[in-house]
């Protein structure tokens, strides 16, 4: 039977399981054989990464044709206006193009774990946390689209992908949570899950 492990990465450990610096990995925290993450998370970023030994599902998971949503809570500089905001959600100009449009909300300060290190603040510039959800998979895009919008991002801690929120793991916790069985099973999820309309 396919598994799936939901587990929360800290902040410093490498999205795979061999490092050969000596660095933080997967292996740290997990020790099923055989389950491989399904996409990747940055070394600076906290979150949620999914493990499987599902082929098809790590192929849903990181190939961006399926469209997979993927919400990210972000810690910035400065407090974004509702300009920026709309900005985000319609598509911001980089390098690589115009991103896709996204879902995007200012949250209230959040009550999350503490990271190690701290992030960097400076006390003649607020900080805000808003919530971006996006369909893409470009490398270090949400930091990207907020730095392009003028907002540099401080912290990221990916909430979900797809169906499959991080709950209430904290740092380095994990769960095994039911497999979908195919892709329709998966769809099937999805919409049950998604509470959201993407910017026209």
């Amino acid at each position: 039977m396919d598994r799936l492990i939901l587990l929360n990465k800290p902040y410093g450990v490498l999205c795979q399981f061999r490092d050969a610096a000596g660095r933080p990995t997967l292996a740290n925290y997990i020790s099923i054989p055989d389950v491989y993450p399904a996409g990747r998370l940055d070394f600076d970023s906290e979150g949620l990464v999914i493990l499987t030994d599902a082929g098809w599902l790590q192929d849903w998971i990181t190939d961006p044709r399926h469209k997979l949503p993927k919400t990210y809570w972000v810690q910035v500089e400065g407090i974004p206006s509702p300009d920026a905001l709309r900005h985000l959600a319609r598509g911001v100009l980089l390098r690589d193009g115009l991103t896709q449009p996204a879902h995007v909300r200012q949250m209230d300060a959040l009550a999350v774990w503490p990271r190690d290190p701290p992030i960097r603040e400076r006390k003649t510039i607020p900080t805000a946390w808003i919530e971006i959800t996006i369909t893409e998979g470009r490398k270090r895009q949400v930091r990207r689209m907020t730095a392009a919008a003028g907002y540099p991002t401080l912290r990221l801690i990916r909430q979900a992908i797809g169906p499959w929120p991080l709950g209430s793991l904290q740092p380095g916790e994990w769960q095994e949570v039911p497999c979908p069985h195919s892709p329709r099973d998966l769809l099937r999820l999805i919409r049950q899950n998604q509470s959201f309309r993407f910017a026209d």
